[in-house]
């Protein structure tokens, strides 16, 4: 059964909370960090992304990088940009994009939790990301970010949060530059408290839906720790991580579409009787085709659309794995004809997260920077619980969650 934990969060005061938000480490490199940083001092940027504070084309993976995160989490204590509660609280954090709002309740998930299976995880990490991450917390002797679960909706719980959000006022409430709401409500009546803990303690399994290696490299980093303290009692913050918690009803996963450099030697007439085989073709033309339904899947090939509607036959509707369309992509398009064995490797293939809009594949193409680009239809939130309670592992790339968690609204400390 899912442990929550009440903890006292490290945060903003009310008047910085906007500045101090930023975006996740994950999905923004260097110079866009860098960038985004200018003019503003307080943004959590300089702790989650320290090497902005460095010339450009600084390692970020080296030691003077690491510590720098710590100098500067330092320096934000120091200056009470990043005050602690006094008392062990949960919070509620609510994310709005396009009217839709989604309210997730931050509190610590248990390292027991992950390294059990009670966390369930759908996608695979890589070592070098794990360590990373575990470098980072190590050095900062804090979760600087949020991880990002789902868990199995809950009414009792639905209705607790219903009633703090329309009650409390947030104590941060603002629009960031991309146009989407988050709000945040602190939660330290003790008897609220006590009822959430207790109803999550009846959720059999919590769902890793954005931050696989920050999640990883939480547990690990508590593991760690576990074996490096002769007095460890269980008790310690370093046994838990921090994390926002969204009723799996409320989330939307969006499309991550795949760009090819390249045909494979194929000219574009080839390529499309060797997709013929196993797919129903429609030349759509100059105007853009979204997928709207399973096994569904547009092409942009030489200025024109296309829908491809997988044949029956070609995919088991039995094999959770093998009825998601990437897998049908990927191995009927990507590696029969184009020869992309490796998603995680294959310098040939790029992949675009639905956010952008399939605009942004024409543009790439027509650029000539990839010569082919191929929409999907999202994955469902039934398919991933589906997947990760099968024990079963998705297909690099597979989901997208929008909007993403702010990192800055609320900081776990270890110690």
């Amino acid at each position: 059964m899912a442990v929550l934990k009440p903890f006292k969060g490290l945060r903003p005061p009310v008047e910085l909370a906007s500045k101090v938000a930023s975006r996740p480490y994950d999905v923004l490199n260097s110079e866009e960090a860098r960038e985004e940083a200018k003019g503003n001092p307080y943004t959590l940027l300089h702790i989650i992304k320290p090497e902005i504070d460095f010339p450009a084309g600084t390692d970020e993976h080296t030691e003077p990088v690491y510590q720098k995160a710590a100098e500067n989490l330092d320096i934000w204590r120091n200056n009470s940009w990043l005050v602690k509660d006094a008392k062990d609280s949960l919070y509620i954090y609510a994310q709005t994009m396009e009217g839709r709002t989604q309210y997730g309740i931050v509190g610590c998930a248990s390292v027991d939790d992950y390294l059990k299976g009670v966390i369930k995880k759908h996608e695979l990490t890589r070592a070098d990301k794990e360590e990373d991450r575990m470098k980072h917390v190590r050095i900062t002797n804090a979760n600087m970010e949020p991880v990002f679960f789902a868990y199995p909706a809950v009414k009792e719980l639905d209705d607790i949060v219903a009633d703090i959000v329309a009650i409390q006022s947030p104590v941060y409430d603002f629009v960031a530059e991309d146009g989407f709401g988050h709000h945040f409500w602190l939660v330290d009546n003790d008897q609220t408290i006590e009822k959430i803990v207790k109803l999550f303690a009846k959720i059999p399994a919590t769902y890793v839906a954005d931050g696989h290696h920050r999640t990883a490299a939480a547990a690990l980093v508590g593991k760690e720790k576990r074996a490096e303290n002769p007095n460890h009692t269980g008790d310690e913050e370093y046994n838990y991580f921090l994390a926002v918690h969204f009723p799996d009803n409320q989330l939307k996963i969006i499309d991550y579409n795949r760009t090819v450099k390249d045909l494979n030697g194929l000219s574009a007439t080839a390529l499309i009787d060797k997709i013929g085989e196993d797919f129903e073709i429609q030349k759509i033309g100059t105007e853009i085709y979204k997928p709207d339904q399973l096994h569904t899947f547009s092409m942009y090939l030489k200025g024109e659309w296309y829908k491809l509607v997988t044949k029956t036959g070609c995919y088991n509707d039995n094999d959770p794995i093998g009825v998601l369309d990437v897998t049908i992509l990927s191995n009927l398009i990507l590696d029969n004809i184009l020869g992309i064995k490796d998603l995680r490797t294959d310098k040939r293939i790029d992949f675009i997260g639905g956010i952008r809009g399939l605009g942004e594949l024409k543009e790439r193409v027509d650029a000539g920077e990839m010569k082919v680009a191929f929409a999907l239809y999202p994955v469902s939130m039934e398919q991933l619980i589906n997947i990760a309670d099968s024990g079963n592992i998705m297909p690099p790339k597979t989901t997208w969650f929008e909007p993403k968690l702010r990192s800055g609204l609320v900081v776990h400390e270890l110690e």
